[in-house]
């Protein structure tokens, strides 16, 4: 995919490459791969109330699985610091809190500091009760429970071949690729994830996830050809997160949903089941995309993981494992800014010391993490393009208000 994003920077300038998943459509909007519906979400053409009412209902579109949050809802205490007085630099403007949320179409967010409840706000007619999708935010939720197998001893090593659990891939481009190979996104399969382009890989998999026939994503992942040796190259593939959810389903003899549910959703405390979307009726749960919940329990989660993946004193993720998912990585001899399926934000910046990372999905969806300052923030965005149409800089908003909250 060629959506490139630009963060710019005082000492640097990067360039990072978001997935572009498929998004909600509403009900008028046909879901094809040529139709109009598919022109005009992922050429922002949708009315801000209309996607708004898209995005607010994403787990009507297609099928779904609960990941069910069994138990009492873990309180969010309040804290005593606030975002009183907050500003923010970028682009050598200075802007506040109101005209951040205004401007970048926020509809939720939720500040936390040392597990404390800073600010909490919701827009554009959403409600503590609306679940709301998480575009690519799945795919580190999905990695993360990869980490929470190997922990359990249900993957028993990291740099395993990824047919030892899938079988099935022998005599494929997938063949030879291991699991942190695929975490990484460096399997060296050839992959196309431009949107724009009618042919791409991309869109391909978006026509085979609207026609809901079991297995068809999977097939078409597998049966792309290798374009490079693995661990050698890093290529964005949406197709690839798909994969690691079928990994942590043969792997665990579970759904995702539900091995979510048991190992995090519910002991982490979360208030409300989420939703998640299939592939087809009944099937595998889309590793990279769909999963739909409320603003407090993507909140939650990024508690989880800022406390390094360790809840009631009992550790769900390996020791080390958050720390290495919010790192940089190397790839071939360079430094990709890419993790396990987290992106990496800090280096480079004032903020170098804090390893500071996020989930991201397109519109403006953010769970980050910043271990050093103890902060987590989620942002719930409805912008109107899926990348690029941010008015305000959204690391420098991060930053600031960690910033702030010292």
């Amino acid at each position: 995919m060629d959506c490139r994003i630009r963060w710019a920077r005082s000492r640097r300038t990067a360039w990072f490459c978001l997935a572009l998943a498929a998004t909600a459509l509403p009900s008028a909007v046909a879901l094809s791969q040529e139709g109009p519906g598919l022109t005009q979400i992922f050429d922002g053409k949708l009315l801000p109330d209309a996607q708004v009412q898209s995005f607010s209902r994403s787990e009507t579109l297609f099928p779904t699985r609960l990941v069910p949050a069994h138990g009492r809802a873990r309180p969010v205490p309040d804290s005593a610091r606030s975002l009183d007085g907050l500003s923010i630099a970028s682009e050598g403007r200075s802007y506040d809190l109101f005209d951040y949320l205004s401007m970048n179409r926020v509809a939720g967010i939720m500040v936390l500091k040392d597990g404390e409840r800073v600010f909490e706000d919701y827009e554009l007619g959403t409600r503590p009760e609306t679940r709301w999708p998480s575009m690519s935010m799945a795919a580190a939720i999905t990695s993360t429970l990869v980490g929470a197998a190997i922990e359990e001893g249900l993957i028993a090593r990291i740099d395993d071949p990824l047919t030892r659990y899938l079988p099935e891939l022998a005599g494929t481009s997938y063949d030879g690729v291991t699991v942190r190979q695929l975490l990484m996104m460096s399997s060296g399969v050839k992959w196309n994830e431009r949107l724009s382009d009618p042919a791409s890989d991309r869109r391909a998999m978006m026509a085979l996830q609207a026609g809901q026939e079991p297995g068809s994503i999977l097939r078409y992942v597998a049966s792309r050809p290798r374009a490079a040796e693995p661990g050698t190259v890093w290529v964005y593939s949406s197709g690839e997160t798909q994969m690691l959810g079928a990994l942590v389903a043969a792997a665990t003899g579970r759904d995702l949903a539900a091995y979510l549910s048991d190992t995090i959703w519910s002991p982490a405390g979360m208030e409300a089941d989420a939703a998640w979307w299939l592939e087809s009726p009944g099937g595998l749960e889309m590793g990279g995309i769909g999963l739909a919940a409320r603003l407090r329990d993507y909140a939650r989660f990024g508690q989880f993981i800022l406390e390094d993946g360790v809840i009631d004193g009992r550790r769900i993720l390996p020791e080390g494992w958050v720390r290495q998912a919010g790192s940089v990585q190397e790839v071939g001899g360079r430094s990709v800014a890419f993790g396990y399926m987290w992106w990496p934000l800090s280096e480079g910046s004032d903020f170098d010391a804090d390893g500071a990372f996020a989930a991201i999905g397109a519109f403006g969806q953010y769970i980050y993490v910043n271990p050093r300052r103890r902060v987590v923030i989620v942002l719930l965005g409805s912008q109107s393009k899926p990348e690029g149409s941010w008015p305000i800089d959204e690391t420098d908003f991060l930053e600031a208000v960690a910033r702030h909250l010292d």
